[in-house]
């Protein structure tokens, strides 16, 4: 590898998450700010949402048929 020319990595670098999380990573940025991390993701938490799409679909089906009738 040539000298000089690759970032300085840091092994105590603060990164802090909108929901008040904080870890300590390695990292070439001073610091780092997140919107999501594991501790507020629904995926890890188990607040999943899932979504109805069956019923979006009926829906959908069922305004398609309601215009295609007023033709």
């Amino acid at each position: 590898m040539k000298k000089d020319i690759h970032p300085k990595y840091d092994t105590n670098v603060k990164a802090t998450c909108a929901c008040g999380a904080v870890f300590m990573i390695g990292s070439t940025m001073p610091s780092i700010t997140m919107e999501i991390c594991s501790q507020c993701h629904p995926f890890f938490t188990g607040n999943e949402k899932i979504m109805d799409t069956a019923g979006r679909v009926e829906r959908f089906n069922k305004r398609r048929a309601a215009t295609a009738s007023k033709k």
